[in-house]
């Protein structure tokens, strides 16, 4: 697949992967609509993207679903059709379980997996009219095997892979593919704005995510997937193993995750 006069939707553009996606798709002269909750910063990048290609801007909150109808009608309007519609948009956690809010895992699947679900059970009857078309679905790792002090974001992300997972074998749509992606730690500012026990923003940049995977090596991992009509791409380092691991010997990855919570339960009463 070329990427040039495709017409792209990134929701969740304004930041980390999403941005990064855009600015590659640019290159590659998609045409683009960015989605974002941060207006400002959704409106810079796109004023930078416009000097390469058409670029337009679409600012919502994902987690409003209510309004996601209107959302996809204007999208669909801009040009038309869309071609790809990439799910970027995440919220991440740093709380332990025990003493996290509810209404903390209501934002969080609300973010991470209803939002992306409602937009693209809105779409699929496009796609079907269109005989084709293409879903990109950011999971994570934590989509795969749980993590201390994310249980919520765990949740989610485990939510978001089973659906789309399970669109990938039940559809019947000709020319239709989905791509999940599984990163691992990601250079990304998502620790930032991730929620802690009672909502508020962590605030704090961990040293594994400073030192992960830069995120235009990433994004470019995940515009080769989706070229190569891939169903499942794994972006990550040390994650990887324990993957891998948990699948082979679940004794030992169980032995390693629940260091890894003692740690975390310390850093938590600190």
């Amino acid at each position: 697949m070329h990427f040039e006069n495709k017409v792209v939707w990134i929701i969740g553009a304004s930041s980390g992967i999403g941005a990064a996606l855009a600015k590659q798709l640019a290159q590659q002269k998609a045409l683009l609509i960015l989605t974002a909750r941060d207006s400002d910063r959704l409106h810079s990048l796109g004023k930078e993207l416009n000097t390469l290609t058409s670029c337009v801007v679409l600012p919502a909150d994902i987690a409003r679903r209510d309004t996601l109808h209107i959302i996809v009608q204007d999208t669909l309007r801009k040009y038309g059709h869309v071609d790809i519609v990439i799910h970027s948009a995440g919220i991440g956690q740093r709380s332990l379980a025990i003493h996290t809010d509810i209404s903390v895992y209501d934002r969080l699947m609300e973010v991470n997996f209803f939002g992306p679900l409602t937009i693209t059970q809105l779409l699929l009857p496009h796609f079907k009219e269109r005989s084709g078309g293409h879903i990109v679905a950011v999971s994570s790792m934590s989509g795969l095997m749980g993590f201390p002090g994310r249980s919520g974001y765990v949740a989610s992300k485990h939510a978001l892979k089973g659906y789309f997972e399970t669109l990938q074998v039940e559809h019947d749509i000709p020319g239709f593919h989905i791509t999940i992606v599984s990163p691992g730690r990601i250079n990304t500012p998502l620790p930032l704005s991730a929620l802690t026990a009672d909502g508020q923003p962590y605030n704090k940049m961990d040293d594994a995510q400073l030192n992960g995977i830069p995120v235009n090596t990433c994004a470019k991992k995940i515009l080769h997937a989706v070229q190569h009509k891939k169903q499942h791409l794994i972006i990550a380092k040390k994650e990887r193993y324990l993957y891998w691991l948990r699948l082979l010997l679940p004794a030992a990855y169980y032995r390693i995750a629940r260091k890894a919570g003692v740690k975390e339960r310390h850093t938590a009463s600190m």
